[in-house]
């Protein structure tokens, strides 16, 4: 029997996955639970990367203590931030949180030395306050990056610190707003006119490549060698890979923080017509493209939830708001609800600012916020109709938000589309799925698809 590790780390917690082919199925086991979250350091939202990397390795040694030995691992994160090392590949400041302050004004600097219009044609990339782009202005104004010899990704620098080996993940360097979606490599031109040095930029990899194995001295630590391999270490871009019937005539919601809604495409589209709606064309497995929109996402339920009901599971909040009264809707995509100071005060600040009656408790803000999501769903579904010409019967729901069993009735009759639902740890199945095509055990996507569809329960809701 062969396993594969998946670690999978999003903004407010992350988990180890084990995994192994029984009959042709997969079957998951949860072997270590990741806890995260931004930490204020001197006025700067941080991530506790020497406490991941800590918690990286104590989920590796249950692994050991279990007997249960991977043939491989591969770690997928959020996507756009990054570490920057000096030439001694020691970290240089902090790993900021992409919700920090700091890209405050830097769009309009970046805008100075490439027009909005010139970027979106070269990269294909929506803008967001928060890409990679702009947050490396923040740091060049800094002085900073004078410093770097070297960026990586979150989970490319995780990589490195397991095997010494310096390589960037496509997918995930796709997020930068960076790359050429022609060429699949950095755009170094774009680079070179920002004042980004040129070093810094590692070479890139696609999904699946064997980075290395493990260093002598993490070998001893967690008791064991094996290999490592790159997910989709944006960890949408894993997710994407475990839509259990995806092709280019389905539309899906990776279903987390974020809420990421598209279709999988071969080319990407650059056009003006695609910028304005803000569109992106982030890269997928395979040299696919992820033609989606980013939507608020779960961010605002949870936000809202830990504001004034933390006492209360999720379920328990989907079934008060199904009850709740309440018609009053708010655009979830505005950058209001990205990081307020408090959720439930600017979900009632906006409903009061555009005429409408304003939720008072858990229920009728979480019925706003489910309510304002469908229709965001709707609305992004009739515009990725309209920019690729072809019609969805269907929409694929995966990921955590996949078990928001109210929301999904909502998406479903707000879409006037069939949903199907799950798997909900559809990252860490498309990370394991990736190293199992890696490994051998499963031939390629489509049969790693249909493997992923025998294997897990798929719900089903009619618009």
């Amino acid at each position: 029997m062969q396993y594969y590790l998946a670690v999978d780390i999003g903004a407010s917690s992350g988990r180890h996955i084990l995994s192994h082919l029984a009959d042709g199925k997969m079957v998951l086991e949860v072997i270590h639970r990741v806890p995260n979250g931004r930490r204020d350091v001197d006025g700067t939202k941080v991530w506790d990367s020497a406490q991941l990397f800590s918690e990286i390795k104590e989920g590796m040694k249950k692994c050991a203590k279990l007997g249960k030995i991977p043939a491989s691992m591969g770690i997928d994160t959020w996507a756009v931030d990054f570490a920057l090392l000096d030439e001694n590949d020691r970290l240089i400041g902090q790993t900021v949180g992409y919700r920090d302050g700091r890209t405050k004004g830097m769009d309009e600097e970046v805008f100075r030395i490439i027009p909005q219009e010139e970027l979106y044609g070269r990269t294909g990339i929506q803008k967001q306050i928060f890409n990679t782009i702009y947050q490396l202005m923040a740091v060049k104004q800094s002085g900073q990056l004078s410093e770097a010899e070297t960026m990586l990704m979150i989970p490319d620098y995780f990589h490195f610190l397991l095997t010494g080996v310096k390589i960037t993940e496509y997918t995930n360097a796709s997020t930068t707003q960076l790359l050429n979606p022609e060429t699949k490599e950095w755009d170094f031109e774009l680079i070179k006119r920002l004042g980004y040095p040129e070093k810094i930029f590692t070479k890139l990899a696609l999904p699946g490549t064997v980075v290395g194995e493990l260093t002598e001295a993490i070998q001893k630590e967690v008791g064991f060698n094996c290999k490592v391999v790159l997910p989709a270490t944006h960890d949408t871009g894993s997710a994407v890979v475990a839509v259990p019937a995806l092709g280019e005539d389905n539309l899906y919601i990776s279903s987390g923080t974020w809420s990421l809604m598209g279709t999988e495409a071969l080319r990407a589209d650059c056009s003006p017509e695609s910028m304005k709606r803000n569109l992106t064309n982030e890269g997928g497995y395979d040299y696919r493209f992820r033609y989606l929109k980013n939507i608020m996402g779960m961010w605002m339920i949870n936000s809202a939830r830990s504001e004034i009901a933390a006492d209360m599971g999720f379920g328990e909040i989907c079934e008060q708001a199904s009850h709740a009264d309440i018609e009053s809707l708010v655009n979830a995509n505005d950058d209001r609800f990205l990081a307020p100071k408090s959720m439930v005060k600017e979900v009632q600040a906006a409903c009061e600012e555009s005429g409408q009656r304003v939720p008072g408790g858990i229920a009728e803000v979480a019925a706003v916020i489910y309510n304002s999501l469908a229709k965001c769903y709707a609305d992004t579904a009739a515009e990725i109709e309209q920019m690729t010409g072809k019609h969805y019967d269907s929409i694929h729901i995966v990921g955590g938000g996949a078990n928001a069993v109210y929301l999904n009735r909502l998406t479903a009759k707000a879409c006037k589309r069939t949903v199907y639902t799950g798997p909900t740890e559809a990252t860490a199945v498309g990370n394991i799925a990736v190293q199992m095509i890696a490994g051998g055990e499963l031939k390629d996507l489509a049969a790693a698809r249909r493997c992923i569809f025998d294997s897990f329960e798929i719900g089903t809701y009619e618009a």
